[in-house]
């Protein structure tokens, strides 16, 4: 091989094994199957090895698919100097005709389009990053189970034809309606062991919400993104919780040099199919970060309202520099004015809020655009794939 040549090598990962296959740089050149290799770092690093000794003269790039084995593989494979990519699965090309899948074929395909540029890297977030993304969803998680817990208290009590006479809020239930729940004396010794399993069970869930809580909010006081995250609560309608859920799984939005693009990475834009005179224009494409993507409709709500900056928001403008409020009011009056006026226009209310979310995510790429982030130490830093 020549001196600037490359060796694509693909790697279709597993909990136990990698399949590996490789192609080299020269046109016409065939893919060939290397085998299957343990998935311990030990491995790994001696199959880098064989595969520099081998073409001494080549650079080393790797590829393999985003999946639930995480993004290990691509941090051991950078902090060794070699380049590795990771690809998203939906994005990968697929004959229609093709209806046999194996371990094998899938490495000796990721090999062959990673050489003919087929694919499209993701966005690798660092290790702090990814930490701070896990710890955002576990409280998202225990939200929901805490959810799941109430509604089973309440079908119970809706069976055995108990009402609360009181206001009681089932998100955040008051005192009042917990000293209520202590009283109640079910028919059957059954169902008051029922109801007294469900009164511990939220207790427990409602103490666990409140320490990922309070870590969150440790963590993130910590976290390289916070001045970020910080500057964007001036927003309506964007409070602590998704501002720190919209950068933990976006991650650095600047490496967007448009909003379109960002937008469109997270399926917000409308997707279309013309041909011709015709022009078919359909629903969100939906792609992207799921997560992401609700956690902006939910913000979008609060563009219902008239324009205002309450005592909350007052409070949260404090300590942030003037250019930034600025595009924070501007932010407000343009989507309470679109949101008024798609209304007015007979728009369904679920699509005047997509279209909300839309240029909401624009706004907050101009804020993010705004504040000088501290550099990462270059010591610890992984080499970042381009989006």
């Amino acid at each position: 091989m020549n001196k600037n040549s490359i060796l694509f090598i693909g790697l279709d990962t597993h909990k136990e094994f990698i399949e590996v296959a490789y192609v080299e740089d020269p046109r016409g050149s065939e893919v060939v199957h290397y085998g299957r290799i343990s998935s311990a770092k030990d491995k790994v690093a001696k199959l880098a090895r064989q595969f520099q000794s081998k073409y001494p003269n080549a650079t080393l790039h790797f590829v393999y698919e985003a999946g639930p084995c995480g993004y290990w593989i691509y941090r051991y494979l950078t902090s060794l100097g070699h380049c590795c990519y990771v690809v998203a699965p939906s994005l990968i090309a697929k004959k229609t005709g093709d209806k046999v899948k194996t371990d094998k074929r899938d490495a000796m395909k990721l090999a062959k389009l990673f050489k003919s540029e087929d694919l499209t890297p993701i966005y690798v977030p660092e290790p702090e990053d990814e930490a701070v993304r896990d710890l955002s969803r576990a409280r998202e998680t225990a939200m929901k189970d805490l959810k799941d817990a109430k509604y089973q208290l309440k079908a119970l009590l809706l069976r055995n034809n108990i009402n609360y006479n009181g206001s009681a809020n089932w998100s955040f239930w008051s005192l009042k309606h917990l000293r209520w729940l202590t009283e109640l004396v079910l028919p059957h010794p059954a169902q008051q062991i029922v109801l007294q399993e469900y009164r511990q069970t939220i207790t427990e869930r409602i103490k666990r919400l409140e320490r990922l809580d309070n870590e969150l909010v440790h963590h993130v006081m910590k976290w390289r993104y916070y001045p970020v995250v910080k500057a964007i609560q001036a927003m309506r309608g964007v409070r602590l919780l998704m501002a720190v859920g919209t950068f933990a799984e976006l991650g650095d939005l600047t490496r967007f040099d448009h909003p379109r693009k960002l937008m469109s990475y997270l399926g917000l834009v409308p997707s279309e199919h013309s041909s011709g005179s015709k022009r078919r224009v359909g629903s969100i494409t939906k792609c992207g970060n799921q997560r992401a993507r609700r956690l902006l409709i939910e913000g979008a709500h609060a563009s219902r309202y008239p324009a205002n900056v309450s005592t909350e928001i007052q409070k949260r403008h404090e300590g942030i520099p003037k250019d930034i409020l600025d595009i924070a009011w501007k932010a407000q009056l343009r989507l309470c004015k679109r949101y008024k006026k798609l209304i007015q226009t007979g728009k369904h209310y679920n699509l005047v809020i997509t279209a909300i979310a839309r240029e909401m995510i624009a706004y907050i790429w101009a804020i993010a655009r705004e504040v000088v982030l501290q550099p990462i130490n270059p010591k610890l830093r992984i080499a970042r794939v381009p989006a």
